[in-house]
C-alpha cells in the first residue's frame, strides 16, 4: 500500500514537473523567436517643391494613375494571393512637417504584422519612437526614427478597408 502512494505521488510530481518545465521552456522559447515585423512596403513619400506637377510628370512620363494623394500599386499577396497589398507613392509639400523630427526629404512606410508587439519590442531595444499608434479604418500607424535620422512609418494595414477608400475617392490602382 505504501508503495502505491509513493509510486501515485511519484507519477503525479514527475507530470506537474513537466508542465511546469515545458511552461517554462515555451516561454523562453517565446521570447527569443523573434516576431514576424516587416511584411513590405507600404509607402514611399518624398518631399517635392512642386507635389501636382510632379503628380502630372509620373502620369505622363510614367503612366502613373494618380488620386489626391499620390499613386497606390496593387498587388498580391505572397503568402495568399487571393488577398490585394498596396503601396502608396505620394509627393509632399517641401515644407511639410510630416517627415519631422527627421531632417530628410523623404520617408519610407513598411507594412507589418501585430504593431503592438512590433512597438514593445522596438522600446525594449530602445528604438526612438516618436508617437503612438494612431487608428484608421484602413490601418494602424506609428512612426520611428533609424539610427542615421530617418523617419519611418510602420502600418499595420487593412487592405479590405483602403481598397473600399480608394473606391469611395474613385481612385484607381496601378496594377
Amino acid at each position: 500500500m505504501k508503495n502505491r502512494i509513493v509510486f501515485t505521488l511519484t507519477l503525479l510530481m514527475t507530470f506537474g514537473l513537466g508542465f511546469a518545465f515545458n511552461a517554462f521552456l515555451t516561454r523562453v522559447t517565446d521570447e527569443r523567436t523573434p516576431a514576424k515585423k516587416v511584411t513590405g512596403i507600404g509607402g514611399i513619400f518624398f518631399k517635392s517643391k512642386d507635389p501636382l506637377k510632379m503628380r502630372e510628370w509620373y502620369t505622363k512620363h510614367l503612366g502613373f494613375s494618380i488620386n489626391e494623394y499620390g499613386a497606390v500599386f496593387e498587388w498580391r499577396q505572397g503568402a495568399d494571393s487571393s488577398k490585394k497589398g498596396f503601396t502608396q507613392w505620394s509627393p509632399f509639400n517641401e515644407k511639410t512637417k510630416y517627415f519631422e523630427p527627421s531632417t530628410r526629404d523623404f520617408m519610407i512606410n513598411y507594412r507589418v504584422e501585430n504593431l503592438e508587439a512590433l512597438l514593445q519590442q522596438l522600446r525594449k531595444d530602445s528604438v526612438t519612437v516618436t508617437d503612438s499608434i494612431e487608428t484608421y479604418t484602413y490601418g494602424r500607424f506609428v512612426h520611428i526614427m533609424d539610427p542615421e535620422g530617418n523617419k519611418i512609418e510602420l502600418w499595420e494595414p487593412n487592405d479590405e478597408e483602403y481598397e473600399q477608400l480608394g473606391k469611395q475617392l474613385n481612385a484607381t490602382t496601378i496594377k
